[in-house]
């Protein structure tokens, strides 16, 4: 009878590597899987190590265009920002990367999936929620919450004395002081020294965006346009940039995350509220992603009807919530997608924006299927519009409080 098979998600650290090798002294074959979303990574030299720790294979599959098509283009144009601040960089890759990893262990015919996040953390609800919503029969191992694992390993130094003692190579450079998640929408910066709130981030931690000392001392102008709320395409006139007119959606995103980064825009320093109830301190950085949501939003406020774009932030939130907590895949993030892409109809049109020094300022828009009458809002022109109407409008609402006022007046007395 042969071994049963596992999946492993692998980014090729510390960590996954003893995993890896934990699984397999477990008794299993183990297949590490390892998803490009735009990381800064040497697959082929996690590949080579993998394979020496004892995988019996590796699957490197390249996701940047299906994360950026599937994943991070839609939650621009759903509005998708949680708690206020926060883009959903990693909470968008883990469904994606789920995906990949669930078609691998459905073709190989493997009977579990494993992975590194730790007990505390958001991401190992997210996966294993998309795990079981793509395949309800599957099994996953979580090391980080098994007492014979987390009992043996307590940190980082009783996982570098197990990697010696098992010939698994550990990186020669010193690690970071803190753990980061990279992908081609953003880069986070969390634990560690990071974890005290009241300390400044150490100097020169960013790695996408520069300083405000270091960025250009001339803004750049570019056009975004969209279609039903989509970024379709980015123009960036001749000026101090080349003339470049960008349509593919992994080259717009490309091009903003270097442009916004020159500019040093999308840094956030927050306190956020985990799932699990816990809060914690992250730095983050997302050029692109910052440039389109403020020009989405923009563009929102010109074309939607004002009450229409009310409801959406409602649902707009829930589904940020969704996201964050793990359950893209679930029935209700289903609804209220439907409601959300749905209001994006009229959402139609360019935003002409200026990034200079960390921030990006909507200078202009245009639209077709805006709700915008320029007749009617002038100052100028009458438009159809009575000014009498105004007096019984006023007259109508003034009642509530002018009833609130007698009604404080009689508690005085």
């Amino acid at each position: 009878m042969g071994k049963d098979l596992v999946i492993l998600a692998y980014s090729g650290g510390l960590d996954t590597s003893c995993i890896l090798k934990w699984l397999i002294q477990k008794g299993y074959d183990v297949v590490c899987y390892m998803a490009d979303i735009g990381q800064d990574e040497d697959f082929e030299k996690a590949k080579q190590k993998a394979k020496a720790i004892g995988a019996k294979d590796v699957i490197v599959e390249d996701l940047r265009k299906e994360f950026v098509s599937n994943y991070m283009l839609p939650a621009i144009q759903m509005g998708l920002v949680y708690e206020s601040r926060y883009y959903l960089g990693t909470s968008l890759a883990r469904p994606c990367i789920s995906v990949g990893i669930v078609n691998a262990a459905k073709k190989l015919g493997a009977k579990y999936i494993s992975h590194g996040a730790t007990g505390k953390g958001n991401d190992q609800v997210r996966f294993e929620l998309s795990v079981y919503s793509l395949w309800p029969a599957g099994k996953v191992i979580a090391p980080w919450r098994l007492p014979e694992f987390f009992e043996r390993f307590q940190g980082r130094s009783d996982l570098i004395k197990y990697a010696k003692k098992e010939n698994i190579p550990v990186s020669a450079t010193p690690k970071a002081p803190w753990s980061t998640d990279e992908n081609i929408m953003h880069i986070s910066y969390e634990s560690g020294v990071l974890e005290d709130p009241s300390a400044a981030p150490p100097p020169g931690i960013y790695k996408m965006t520069r300083d405000l000392q270091q960025t250009e001392d001339y803004p750049s102008v570019i056009d975004i346009n969209f279609e039903n709320g989509l970024p379709v395409s980015v123009r960036i006139p001749s000026g101090h940039e080349k003339a470049l007119l960008v349509t593919d959606s992994l080259a717009i995103v490309e091009t903003l995350n270097k442009l916004g980064g020159q500019h040093g825009i999308g840094r956030i320093d927050i306190v956020e509220n985990r799932f699990l109830g816990l809060k914690s301190r992250g730095l983050y950085e997302t050029p692109a992603g910052t440039i389109l949501h403020i020009a989405h939003v923009d563009l929102e406020a010109y074309a939607l009807d004002r009450e229409v774009l009310r409801i959406k932030k409602y649902l707009q939130d829930k589904m940020a919530d969704f996201v964050y907590n793990g359950f893209w895949f679930s029935p209700e993030a289903d609804y209220t997608k439907k409601c959300l892409l749905q209001s994006q109809d009229s959402v139609t049109g360019s935003v002409t924006v200026q990034l200079f020094k960390g921030n990006v300022t909507v200078i202009a828009r245009k639209s077709l299927t805006s709700l915008y009458n320029q007749e009617l809002v002038s100052m100028d022109v009458a438009g159809g519009f009575s000014p009498e109407d105004s007096t019984g409008f006023i007259n109508i609402n003034a009642l509530r409080l002018k009833e609130y006022a007698r009604f404080i007046k009689q508690t005085e007395q």
